[in-house]
Formats: structure tokens, sequence, C-alpha cells
């Protein structure tokens, strides 16, 4: 009898501090109504401050309005907030950070703008602190930023999309973002059927996680469509990061081959070194090579040394290229995106 007392007692219990999370999750959320919590959104205020990106892309678009493409890129940014120890997720008021978060997506726009509208939500993403921390005591900072992140991909889906194919992606945190939505989403068909490609780019994509959500599939080649284009760069000598602690999945993007056949950096169309305002400051066409470690199955890269590309933030060692992911390939990028776009929009007719 006190046994089952006692377990009514702790199911009351648990059941209050549902309720009580969740008010405070309600009382808490963020409106994605309000542009001002999107860093881009077509059509607003918001949007005519974002910075039209690379000369390329500009041309591309050339008397291009808000939301006339076929297309929508959801893009999400990567790790802005450096926190401390006791701040690990950034708030929605600091607007400090919310200005780098709108230079860190500039960086990255010129990729997708050319053939999509841009949407990137502002998000109460994890610190740059708790990846400090373990895996297991960052992951309730991480589930914090995805409420946000789910939030606006839900308005999004309801009041932005129209029934448009989606381009989904992020850099590093915003990579591991966009794998959370496609885990939770993606198992509808009315969703995937709309999945030109997921750009997971400096986050793990693993074997357990394509076991556990089947509708993810990776990229096999540079037209494949309703797939996860992912890479982590790293130097050849390199056998751990905290990104990728053991094994991942992952694409060559100057090859688009996912075994370890060397590319020749004569395949590599541009490293563009962009800035805040998403200007290209340099670009170095056939900067490097790149393979893919039959073992960890990260993008081990050639032609270039730590010495001139150091990793900058002191949670990386010497030989991580983690933040020149996108900027050593960031012309096979823009031009990929491109090319599945072409090739999703033919399927689709």
């Amino acid at each position: 009898m006190l046994r089952k007392v006692k377990r009514s007692l702790l199911i009351v219990l648990l059941m209050a501090s549902a309720v009580f999370l969740m008010s405070c999750k309600t009382k808490n959320a963020v409106d994605y109504g309000d542009s001002a919590n999107w860093a881009y959104l077509p059509g607003t205020q918001t949007e005519s401050q974002a910075v039209a990106v690379t000369d390329a892309s500009v041309e591309e678009t050339e008397g291009a309005e808000a939301d006339d493409r076929e297309a929508d890129c959801f893009l999400i940014c990567p790790t802005v907030y450096f926190g401390d120890e006791t701040h690990h997720n950034m708030e929605m008021t600091d607007e400090e950070t919310k200005a780098n978060f709108l230079g860190a997506l500039n960086m990255e726009r010129g990729i997708y703008d050319g053939v999509c509208n841009m949407y990137a939500p502002y998000y109460r993403q994890a610190s740059l602190s708790a990846y400090k921390l373990t895996a297991e005591e960052r992951e309730p900072y991480m589930e914090s930023a995805y409420q946000d992140i789910r939030a606006a991909f839900e308005y999004y889906m309801k009041h932005e999309n129209n029934g448009r194919p989606i381009v989904l992606a992020g850099f590093s945190q915003g990579a591991d973002m966009v794998l959370r939505l496609l885990k939770e989403y993606f198992d509808d068909d009315s969703y995937q059927n709309r999945l030109v490609a997921a750009y997971v780019i400096g986050a793990a994509v693993t074997e357990e996680d394509l076991k556990n959500y089947p509708q993810l599939k990776m990229a096999q080649t540079e037209t494949d469509t309703g797939c996860i284009i992912s890479f982590n760069s790293e130097a050849p000598e390199v056998n751990y990061s905290v990104l990728v602690p053991d094994t991942t999945l992952g694409i060559n993007p100057l090859n688009w081959m996912t075994d370890s056949t060397e590319a020749d950096a004569s395949l590599n169309k541009g490293a563009c070194f962009t800035d805040y305002t998403g200007n290209i400051k340099e670009e170095i066409p056939a900067l490097c090579g790149a393979y893919l470690d039959e073992k960890r199955g990260t993008l081990k890269i050639t032609g270039v040394t730590p010495e001139e590309y150091p990793p900058v933030l002191d949670i990386f060692e010497s030989g991580i290229y983690h933040l020149y992911d996108y900027q050593f390939f960031y012309r096979n990028l823009q031009e990929n995106v491109a090319v599945r776009m072409t090739q999703f929009l033919e399927n689709s007719h």
C-alpha cells in the first residue's frame, strides 16, 4: 500500500514539474510572428537590413525582389555567443551578440541566396562556453536552443513557405540544429518531398543517426536531392575534435565522392574569405585539396598548414580547420546549391 502511495505521489510530482516547465517555456517563448526576431525575413525591414553578398551572387540575382525565387533557404547561425561559466544560452535581448549573429550569417549567405529566398531566425543559441562541458552536460543548453529553432521553423512552414522547396543549411551549432529538424520533422513526406538538400556542415552525422532516423540520407553524388551534405575539415594528423570525437559521415566538396579518393587543389573553384557584411575580402582559387579519412570520416585538407589557418577558438586544437569549412570551399558549395536546386526542380516537373 505504501509503495502505491509513493508511486502515486511521484507521478503527481512529475506531472506538476512537467506543467511548470511547459508554463515556463510558454511564458518565455520567442514570438516569431515579430519580424524583429528574424535576422532574415523576406519582404520586411529586417531583410532590407541584411547585406547582399558576393558580386557573383548579386550578378546572378540582379533585379530579383525578395520572395520571388522558386525555393527557400532556412539558414541557422553558428555559435557567436561566448557566454561564461554561468551563462550557456544567449538572451534575445543581447543586441551586441545579435549583431554578430547577423554578421556570421552574412558570411555564409552568398552560398545560398543566388537561388533561394533567405530565412534565418535569431535564437537563444548555446554558448561557446557550453562546448567546454561534456556532451551530456552540454545537451540541456543545446536542447533549449532547439526549442527556439523548432518554433521558428514551425512559424516559417505555416506562414512563409507556401509549398516551396526548401534548402536547410547550417554551420557548426547551426548544422546541429538542422540535423535535429531533420530527425523531428522529415519522416513526414509532406516535409521530405520539399527538401532540396540539407547542408549539415561542421557537425557530425553518424551511422547511428541514419539507423535511428531512416529519413536521413547522405549525399552520394553532386546531384542527389533530399539528402544531407556534410563534412568536417581538419589536418591529416588530427585524430580528435570536440565536434567529431569518434567518427562521422561525409562527402568531399571538391570531387563529390564519399570514399577516400583525393581531390587535387585544381578542383577547388575558389576559397572565399568573407567579412561580416558578406563581402569577399579575398578569393583564392585552388587553395587546397581534400580527401575523406577512411576511419574518422572527416575531410582531410591538403596544401595548407595549421600555422597558416589556425583554429582561433581555444576549444579546438591546432589542425582543426572548423572555422574554414565554408570558406575553403565557398565557390564549390555555391555552385552545388544551384546544381541540386536545378535537379530538384527537374525531378518535380
